[in-house]
C-alpha cells in the first residue's frame, strides 16, 4: 500500500507539472499578444468597410470629396481609439503578468520541464531501489523454493535391461509435480544446495499385444485379453519426498561491497533420491467394437509395492534440467520376476 502510495504521488505531480504547462509565462505572454493582434485586425478591417461605404457616397455624388475626407478622418480616429482602449485591458494583463513572474508567482517552461524531470526521475530511482531491494533480499536468503514440474518417458527394468519391454516406449509416460526448497549449505559459497520437497508423481504404463494385468493371489500378470482392446493403461500415483544435494554453477555478484548469492542462473546438476508412499494404481482398459466405445476402469492394490523409495539425479542449464529417476522398490512386490520403474524426460524448477 505503502508503494502505491509513492506511484501515486509521484505520477500525480508529474501529470500535474504537465497540465500547469497551460499556464505558463511564455503561453500566457503569447495568448495576450495574440489578443492584441486580433483587436487590431479588427479595427482595421471595420474601419475598411466604413470607408468603402463614404467612397460609394462620393461616386453617387450625395456628398463631395471635402465631405468624404472629413468622414474617413473621423472614421479613423474612432477606430484609433477603439484601439487604444482595447489594448490597454490587453497591456494591463501583460503588466499584471510579468508582475506575477517578478514575485514568483508564475513558472517558465524550463521550470516546468525541470520539475518533470525531476518527477520521472524520482519514479525510476524509487521503482529502481525497489527492485534492486526485492534482488537483494532474494540473493541473501540462504533459502529459496521452486515449483516442479517433471514430464517424460516411463517404463520398467527387467533383469537389468529395458529391452524387449512389455510396455510401449512411447505411449508410456510419468509426470511430476511439486514443490521444492533450496538451501545453501555454504555460508559464502554458491556451489552446494539442499533441495527438498514435496511431489506428487504419476507413473504410466501401456501394455502391448494385446494384454493387461490381472491378479492372481499375490502375483500380477499380463495376460491376453479374450476381447480385442483398443488400449491398455496401468497408472500408479505416489507422493513423495524428493531430497538432492545440488551443485549450482551460478556465479555471485558483488555490489556496493556486499556478495549476492543467486540461484538457477547456471548449470546445474543433482544427485539424490525420493522416499514416500502409493496413493493409489488404476487399471484403463479401452474397447471399440462394432462402433460401439467403450471403457473399463479397475482401481485396487494390484499387489503394488506400497513403500515408494529410489534414486533421482538431474543436470540442466537454469530452471530446465535432463531427469532420470529410478525405483529401487520392485512394481509388484511379490512377483516373482522383479520389474522397477524408470522414467527418463525433462524436469522445469520455476523460482
Amino acid at each position: 500500500m505503502r508503494n502505491f502510495t509513492i506511484y501515486l504521488v509521484v505520477l500525480l505531480c508529474f501529470f500535474a507539472s504537465k497540465m500547469l504547462g497551460q499556464e505558463t509565462f511564455e503561453k500566457r505572454a503569447k495568448t495576450i499578444a495574440s489578443k492584441i493582434e486580433t483587436i487590431t485586425k479588427e479595427e482595421k478591417a471595420a474601419l475598411k468597410i466604413e470607408v468603402e461605404a463614404v467612397n460609394n457616397q462620393l461616386i453617387n455624388g450625395t456628398i463631395t470629396r471635402e465631405e468624404a475626407e472629413s468622414k474617413k478622418k473621423l472614421l479613423a480616429e474612432a477606430r484609433a481609439i477603439n484601439i487604444e482602449s482595447r489594448v490597454a485591458v490587453e497591456q494591463e494583463a501583460l503588466k499584471n503578468l510579468v508582475q506575477e513572474k517578478v514575485d514568483g508567482k508564475i513558472r517558465t517552461v524550463d521550470t516546468l520541464k525541470i520539475d518533470r524531470r525531476r518527477s520521472l526521475k524520482i519514479y525510476l530511482n524509487h521503482k529502481k531501489s525497489k527492485n534492486d531491494t526485492i534482488e537483494k533480499f532474494k540473493s541473501e536468503r540462504r533459502t529459496t523454493s521452486q515449483f516442479v514440474f517433471a514430464a517424460g518417458l516411463n517404463n520398467v527394468v527387467t533383469n537389468c535391461s529395458v529391452e524387449k519391454s512389455d510396455f510401449r516406449y512411447l505411449g508410456s509416460h510419468f509426470y511430476e509435480l511439486g514443490v521444492t526448497y533450496n538451501t545453501r549449505i555454504l555460508e559464502k559459497s554458491n556451489l552446494l544446495h539442499a533441495k527438498y520437497g514435496l511431489s506428487v508423481m504419476y507413473n504410466n504404463l501401456r501394455t502391448t499385444d494385446n494384454r493387461n494385468f490381472v491378479v492372481n493371489g499375490n502375483q500380477t500378470n499380463l495376460e491376453v485379453n479374450a476381447l480385442q482392446q483398443e488400449d491398455s493403461r496401468f497408472k500408479n500415483v505416489n507422493l513423495v519426498f524428493p531430497a538432492h544435494l545440488e551443485f549450482d554453477f551460478t556465479k555471485t555478484k558483488d555490489r556496493d561491497g556486499k556478495t549476492y548469492y543467486k540461484t538457477h542462473d547456471s548449470f546445474r546438476f543433482g544427485v539424490g533420491g525420493f522416499v514416500g508412499v502409493n496413493l493409489k494404481s488404476k487399471q484403463y482398459i479401452n474397447y471399440d467394437s462394432d462402433s460401439y466405445k467403450s471403457r473399463e476402469i479397475t482401481k485396487g492394490d494390484f499387489n503394488t509395492s506400497n513403500f515408494i523409495y529410489g534414486l533421482s539425479t538431474y543436470i540442466g542449464y537454469k530452471e530446465t534440467s535432463l531427469y532420470l529417476k529410478y525405483d529401487l522398490n520392485p512394481l509388484f512386490k511379490d512377483n516373482t520376476v522383479k520389474q522397477n520403474n524408470v522414467s527418463l524426460g525433462l524436469r522445469f524448477d520455476f523460482n
